[in-house]
């Protein structure tokens, strides 16, 4: 390719083509990406409301039972900004795209893109749901469980459901499903960037950034009980009436409660699944209640739980962790479980060099200018975002470390 001078159009885009092919846990999510932060007059501060879905109870019978749409909705902020500061010269404009990608861009944006992964993945904390196969190797039979609790909370069969492993993890589902390997093109076009290939209705990754979860110092048999006849309010995320114990749990702990279990989504029947709930606020030790997700309703068209031995000294266990143990952060998703939004950073006027351009939900601005002081051209590449845990039942933390 013969040697152009790059414009900042040229060059935001294919910083922001790089960045995409580097993010395979935000490239697979929900990227909202909405220009109200950017209309002069109109701009929406510095957060985005989201609607989640409305529910609705069935009636039995000829007779009208007319029911109220109760709107419910999240709010995601755009609050954290995050970029790369480098000096290039005009004389390095005038190279190839592809020459100014390997020495520049290529390295900016991979460490731009590890960064903003890393982030987002802390939306991990919130999942409650947990496959927990604890001193097993990760399998495929490891994938189809997981697959199996997202059919159960009836996430969307759309083709947009991913899953990220960890290098251990990856390593293992290979090697169970070497036998089952051909090397048609189709399949070795999926082999890019991190990408494993397609089975049990998942894209699989591999990624580095994937994180491990730490847990408190309870084990897996705590020593916690809990009345579950006054503990649980309906439509209060905190669970009360906890005693005897002294350890502690963590955010992102995993528990059940003897007696309390999950309902299907539409039919409300209880089914033989203890409800997972995920711990929100450290407890410190000898807790006494714990804040937790998803939040218990017992009635109603958002009933999540049934409580079917209501009494005391109902036992609290943990799941996939023990005492302080690191568990691996295997995450099988649907899109919807996860948001990522972007919002457009202001363009400085009387510059040489700037562009801000939008690609697939997410805005970037580069903007350079030569400071005369010291004779440099200091370009900065920025990135304002925001990202949240939309729907948490279309995501499951698959735990295998054998």
């Amino acid at each position: 390719m013969s040697n152009t001078v790059l414009t900042p159009t040229a060059v935001t885009r294919e910083a922001l083509r790089i960045l995409h092919q580097k993010l395979n846990f935000v490239g697979n999510i929900n990227r909202s990406y909405d220009d109200s932060f950017a209309q002069t007059g109109a701009k929406i501060g510095d957060s985005l409301k989201i609607r989640l879905p409305n529910q609705y109870t069935v009636r039995t019978g000829r007779a009208i039972a007319v029911q109220d749409t109760a709107e419910t909705s999240t709010t995601l902020q755009i609050a954290t900004q995050k970029g790369v500061d480098v000096n290039f010269t005009s004389n390095e404009l005038t190279l190839s795209l592809d020459d100014f990608n390997k020495r520049i861009l290529d390295p900016a944006m991979s460490v731009l893109a590890a960064n903003i992964e890393a982030d987002a993945f802390n939306m991990y904390k919130d999942i409650y749901n947990v496959s927990d196969e604890d001193g097993t190797a990760f399998t495929l039979l490891s994938a189809m469980k997981g697959r199996q609790i997202l059919n159960d909370n009836l996430a969307p069969m759309d083709n947009n459901r991913t899953a990220i492993l960890q290098t251990g993890s990856a390593v293992k589902l290979m090697d169970s499903v070497k036998a089952l390997f051909q090397d048609s093109q189709a399949i070795k076009e999926q082999y890019k960037e991190g990408k494993i290939g397609r089975t049990a209705g998942f894209d699989f990754y591999e990624n580095t950034l994937a994180p491990s979860h730490t847990s408190g110092t309870a084990a897996k048999t705590t020593n916690y009980v809990m009345n579950t006849s006054t503990g649980i309010t309906s439509g209060t995320a905190t669970l009360t009436q906890l005693s005897t114990g002294t350890d502690t749990f963590l955010v992102g702990d995993v528990i059940t409660v003897a007696g309390v279990y999950r309902v299907h989504p539409e039919s409300k029947a209880v089914t033989a699944d203890l409800q997972k709930f995920v711990v929100t606020a450290n407890s410190g030790a000898s807790a006494t209640e714990l804040a937790v997700s998803p939040t218990p309703v017992t009635s109603g068209a958002k009933q999540n739980i049934s409580v079917t031995s209501a009494g005391a000294s109902k036992a609290i266990v943990k799941i996939a962790a023990g005492a302080s143990e690191v568990i691996q952060g295997n995450l099988f998703f649907h899109k919807d479980a996860f948001a990522f939004a972007t919002a457009d950073l202001i363009m400085p006027k009387g510059l040489d060099f700037a562009a801000r351009e939008v690609m697939d939900g997410i805005s970037m601005r580069i903007v350079r200018q030569y400071d005369i002081n010291n004779d440099t051209l200091p370009c900065r590449i920025d990135v304002l975002y925001g990202y949240k845990t939309i729907r948490p039942e279309l995501a499951v933390r698959v735990h295998a470390d054998g």
